[in-house]
């Protein structure tokens, strides 16, 4: 558990990461470098978990040989299904990432919802529905590791 006391916010009390694969940790398919040692990293701290509808059939094998929970949904009303996702492991105590508009309810819906800007690009819906918004997975995941970060962003 990572526990962050955010002045003038609220305090997070965070158990699960939730991260959406294609063009959130992955690009075209392909885990994005750095990425895994970072996940593992996190691990230790986190019950780290993966939803995908897996575009492009990769991802079982990309994540063998991370400690992580994998969901695959069906291509249909992917949002609800993420937010279903979150809603069951218990809003209070998720963060998520993500960059597409199917993301934006579990990041609406989490505790902290991160957005990340990468090679895809991001939704605005998705932006307008994160608390925080990086340029890179890396960053965004290295809030994690370095909570100032994340209360110096958030403070009021």
């Amino acid at each position: 558990m990572i526990e962050i006391k955010i002045p003038g916010h609220k305090i997070l009390e965070l158990e699960h990461l939730v991260l959406d694969y294609n063009g959130t940790i992955a690009f075209d398919g392909a885990l994005i470098d750095g990425v895994k040692a970072s996940l593992a990293e996190l691990s230790h701290m986190l019950t780290v978990h993966v939803i995908t509808a897996d575009t492009f059939g990769s991802v079982k094998k990309a994540l063998k040989d991370i400690d992580c929970n994998l969901a695959l949904i069906p291509l249909d009303r992917q949002d609800a299904a993420k937010l279903e996702y979150v809603k069951k492991l218990g809003c209070e105590k998720t963060v998520s990432m993500g960059n597409g508009v199917n993301d934006r309810l579990m990041l609406r819906g989490s505790a902290l919802g991160v957005a990340v800007i990468q090679g895809e690009g991001a939704a605005y819906q998705t932006l307008a529905s994160a608390d925080i918004v990086c340029t890179d997975i890396q960053s965004a995941l290295s809030l994690l590791n370095h909570p100032l970060r994340l209360i110096a962003t958030l403070r009021s």
